[in-house]
């Protein structure tokens, strides 16, 4: 089995009697209400999917991500992972204090061991991490309304908030489990914010021939006006597998965590997160990640140059669509037919036809998966 990304996979949980005393001895310690994003990250930390994390970057961390791309120790990371707060709030917690994060439900949630309180620069952050300093961007427009300091300590997880989705739900330790139940040795991770369409289907099995399993991994979380909504994504593959997958062959767990649309830096992101279930090999397609036209079409995997030493291989695929004669899914290295013959597989195509909702034809989407997303009344995000 594939090694955790840093080489060990993080597990930080309060034990029952500790978890006892926090509940029953709220008022000893300093609590900060977190809102649902920062509670999936708290997660994601202490469970290891974002091994090898044990908290919210320091600074030293926070200033090498950005720079270079790395934490401070030279492992690969990407995307800061950072805890904001105003500067009233920050005046009030001392380092060396056990913070209780609460949940928006008041919850307590994790316990963070606060080791340094810092400043940092927002413009310089989001165009960094984003490319870009436009607020028209939405990762940049969430960076923009960040907090005034930054929390930099190690969490202990309290309690898992409940989700609708818990039967998706497997933490690494437990996909590295399954993977190795199946005797898979190499596996695929497909990252995934659709529904999805042939095209989906085409990347998904072609990846599949050379590797041992698929690891359908869906982002359930915060997601752009006009994506599909969770549970919407969920059906329609949860139909899709059922009906054109080996059993034995494919597994769908959900990744609870907030889309940042950073484009290249989120799919180097999303291949670590994979390592961390155990996937040897990560599909990575066309503007990975993206949003409108802030990133080439293939910088997501262009960047993997940059990264010899990130532990999981990525399967990079461009064009492809369906052809009318060659009456199947093909690219530009296989297909010797002209543009007229060729069907894109345009997501504003399908979506206006799943809106007025007709079953786009065979070629575009599987009728069963087709009828999932027109049984609801509205599958998309408001």
């Amino acid at each position: 089995m594939i090694a955790p990304h840093g080489g060990k996979l993080i597990e930080r949980y309060v034990d029952d009697e500790r978890k006892k005393e926090i509940i029953e001895n709220r008022g000893d310690r300093p609590s900060l209400q977190i809102h649902l994003d920062l509670v999936s990250d708290v997660e994601n930390i202490t469970t290891g999917v974002f091994s090898p994390l044990e908290g919210f970057l320091r600074e030293s961390d926070f200033k090498n991500v950005l720079s270079q791309m790395r934490l401070a120790n030279d492992i690969p990371w990407t995307i800061p992972i950072v805890l904001d707060v105003d500067k009233e709030t920050a005046d009030s917690l001392e380092t060396g204090q056990e913070i209780v994060l609460l949940n928006p439900e008041n919850k307590p949630v994790a316990l963070l061991h606060l080791e340094e309180k810092y400043t940092y620069d927002r413009q310089k952050m989001a165009e960094k991490v984003f490319g870009t300093k436009d607020t028209a961007h939405p990762g940049v427009a969430k960076v923009m309304a960040m907090k005034d300091v930054l929390l930099g300590g190690k969490i202990d997880l309290i309690e898992a908030t409940p989700t609708p989705f818990y039967k998706y739900k497997l933490k690494p330790k437990e996909t590295r489990i399954l993977f190795k139940e199946k005797g898979w040795k190499t596996i695929v991770g497909f990252q995934t914010r659709n529904t999805p369409h042939i095209g989906h289907e085409y990347v998904q099995k072609t990846a599949l021939t050379f590797t041992d399993g698929i690891f359908v991994n869906p982002v359930i979380g915060r997601k752009k006006k006009g994506d599909f909504k969770d549970e919407v994504i969920l059906a329609s593959y949860e139909e899709l597998i059922k009906n054109y997958y080996l059993k034995q062959r494919a597994v769908i767990s959900i990744l609870q965590m907030e889309m940042r649309y950073a484009g290249p830096r989120e799919a180097i992101f999303h291949a670590i997160i994979r390592k961390n279930f155990g996937c040897t090999h990560i599909i990575i397609g066309r503007d990975h990640a993206g949003v409108g036209d802030y990133y080439s079409p293939y910088a997501a995997q262009d960047i993997f140059e940059e990264f010899p030493d990130l532990g999981i291989s990525p399967l990079f695929f461009k064009s492809f669509y369906y052809c009318k004669k060659c009456h199947s899914v093909v690219n530009e290295k296989i297909c010797p037919h002209g543009n007229e013959e060729h069907i894109n597989f345009s997501g504003t195509k399908i979506r206006q036809m799943l809106i007025e909702g007709k079953i786009p034809p065979p070629e575009l989407m599987r009728p069963e998966v087709a009828k999932i997303i027109i049984g609801y009344r509205d599958p998309f995000v408001a």
